[in-house]
């Protein structure tokens, strides 16, 4: 499901060069935004605008960048010996 909306980023030359290199990660984090949205079929994707796309897009940019920060910090905390459970 998410890879039909994947390809409709696309289409609509919505991705970074940066975001296509990392199709599955985009396409993991597209299918969380579209389950939050109660979003579950290609026919119902298809039929979205494409100013809704805009807003899935960025949703899961938000959920990305909060995800490689959250990774980012982590690293930080190994290398200076702190561990947070």
């Amino acid at each position: 499901m998410s890879e039909f909306a994947f390809f409709r980023f696309v289409s609509y030359n919505m991705l970074t060069k940066e975001e296509k290199e990392h199709k599955n990660e985009i396409i993991e984090l597209t299918e969380q935004v579209l389950d939050a949205k109660g979003i579950e079929c290609d026919s119902r994707i298809a039929k979205i605008s494409e100013e809704q796309l805009k807003e899935i897009l960025e949703e899961v940019r938000q959920r990305r960048k909060k995800k490689k920060s959250n990774s980012l910090e982590s690293d930080q905390n190994i290398e200076e010996g702190i561990f947070v459970q």
